[in-house]
């Protein structure tokens, strides 16, 4: 019988600190949810001492999840592991995962303790965590670069200590497969009690080897990964939870290993994440991308016509990706609607599904088609977002080649219609300028993306803008047929995320 790979996926908490990436609590819970159904053994739902949102995010999820162990993050303090119990108490299946650097270069520059007081202190922190729940994550964090000995000693005395998790987090993205396989190999064989805890790895992307670490750690016996949806999170990112899993699915002779991963969920969770975060999945992305199944080349198309396999190593339908789209009109009904929804993965009240209806009833009168990714943009603009501080009401253009550009605006702001024209270099720029001008915003706009959701004259425009004000990242998204009221739409979005980070201005944790 093979032996399990326990999927630890921290989406929400490493894969939010990615800048701009920040969720409100709604989308958090939508998230684990669909997590859950994909069939994660751990969420780590968040870092409840880093700010009220965080900590709101996490009790959430905890009274919401069943399945799946809910996983607070914590420092190696008594005040961290008192706010991560508080948050993750009512969840079905607890745990702790408390944190603390090992390597020479953290404990000199950024912790000044010597070896021996970060063994105490996480040793204390491990049998305090203890008294509220057995189970127990320790990371050392910045393993890659600590002494091997000294990653041993503090494991064992963890361990001993009541730990039943360990983790060797490649936290700067420095190690090299060959080498990071062989200090789990190292760890194992050092520490006289490994037998007693699940040995887990969490790499990161820097030199774009997360997945290529993580397999390495796999094959030398870590038997837990810690992964995100898109392989997103802070810096370059996370190992990627598609690639890996797809990876152990397509390669089941040379990896003996197995995972609960349920695979035709794949694809609607990558895209659901990437709605709710704003952060695009590029083209080539592997497993996920749009072009991940795609064949322009002759030969390449020739092949496919007479064996899929000859150029393609998985199928479409492994990761929920299939050629079914819903083709409804104007005529179609709430009922077929919110059955189809369920099916790619949105099981919405009926609050919900009416204004989701409507929605699409609009959009049904502007395309003759109305494709998966339609609706899953219309339920997020819908439905994912909470109540905001700016919405828009009107937006008016006027512009061509002999005519300067303006736009009128109207805008509820904070419960107030408020309007004014401005204008600008183009459309999109006039638009920009006039919201600019209502909501009184100093920030400054440091990307703007234009994206097809389908194909056709008639698809709708995805817009990602990225905003910045002082030190606060954030992202906004929209998407409509007409690109310049996607545009606008992007644009409040991320105004109103500004506001939400700026109200909510999350402390943000040392990345493992």
């Amino acid at each position: 019988m093979k032996e399990k790979v326990y999927i630890f996926d921290t989406t929400l908490r490493d894969g939010e600190q990615s800048p701009g990436a920040s969720m409100n609590t709604a989308e958090k819970v939508r998230i684990a949810t669909q997590l859950e159904k994909l069939g994660v053994d751990a969420i780590e739902a968040g870092f409840p001492a880093s700010s009220e949102g965080d900590f709101e995010g996490v009790s959430e999820i905890a009274k919401k999840i069943t399945n799946s162990e809910v996983v607070a993050l914590a420092r190696a303090s008594v005040h961290d592991i008192d706010r991560a119990w508080k948050a993750v108490s009512q969840a079905a299946r607890p745990r702790i995962h408390i944190f603390l650097a090992t390597s020479d270069i953290h404990m000199e520059y950024k912790l000044n303790m010597s070896r021996e007081q970060v063994l105490k202190s996480a040793v204390d922190a491990v049998r305090y965590g203890c008294g509220y729940t057995g189970n127990i994550e320790f990371s050392a964090e910045d393993a890659s670069r600590s002494d091997p000995d000294f990653l041993c000693k503090i494991f064992e005395a963890v361990i001993e200590a009541g730990a039943k998790t360990i983790n060797l987090p490649d936290t700067v993205g420095y190690a090299i497969p060959g080498e990071f396989g062989q200090l789990v190999a190292y760890i194992r064989k050092n520490t006289p009690n490994i037998d007693k805890a699940v040995l887990s790895v969490h790499c990161h992307n820097d030199l774009g080897l997360a997945t290529a670490n993580t397999l390495a750690a796999i094959e030398n016996g870590a038997r837990q990964a810690e992964v995100t949806i898109n392989g997103i999170g802070e810096r370059a990112g996370n190992t990627s939870l598609e690639e890996l899993v797809m990876t152990i699915n397509t390669r089941p002779t040379y990896l003996p290993v197995t995972t609960g991963i349920e695979t035709t969920r794949i694809y609607r969770v990558s895209r659901l994440v990437s709605m709710i975060t704003g952060m695009m999945i590029q083209p080539n992305k592997a497993i996920v991308g749009a072009n991940a199944f795609a064949h322009e080349a002759g030969i390449h198309q020739h092949g496919m016509l007479q064996n899929p396999m000859t150029y393609e190593i998985m199928k479409p339908e492994n990761i929920g990706l299939t050629t079914s789209r819903l083709v409804m009109g104007k005529h179609s009904g709430k009922h077929a609607l919110h059955k189809h929804l369920k099916n790619i993965g949105y099981d919405l009240s009926e609050e919900e599904l009416k204004l989701v209806f409507q929605k699409f009833k609009e959009l049904a009168d502007k395309k003759k088609v109305v494709l998966d990714e339609d609706l899953e943009a219309l339920v997020n603009e819908g439905v994912l977002r909470t109540a905001e501080l700016y919405s828009l009401t009107y937006l008016h253009v006027n512009a061509g080649t002999t005519v300067m550009p303006t736009a009128t605006v109207k805008m509820m702001i904070d419960g107030e219609e408020k309007a004014c024209t401005d204008s600008g270099n183009g459309p999109i720029d006039a638009a920009f300028n006039a919201i600019s001008r209502l909501t009184e915003t100093q920030c400054s706009l440091l990307r703007f993306s234009v994206n097809a959701l389908t194909g056709g004259t008639d698809a709708q425009g995805e817009v990602t803008v990225r905003l910045k004000e002082n030190d606060v990242i954030a992202l906004g998204r929209g998407a409509d047929p007409d690109i310049i009221t996607a545009s606008a739409y992007a644009y409040i979005n991320g105004l109103n995320r500004l506001e939400y980070l700026k109200n909510n201005p999350a402390r943000k944790a040392d990345s493992l």
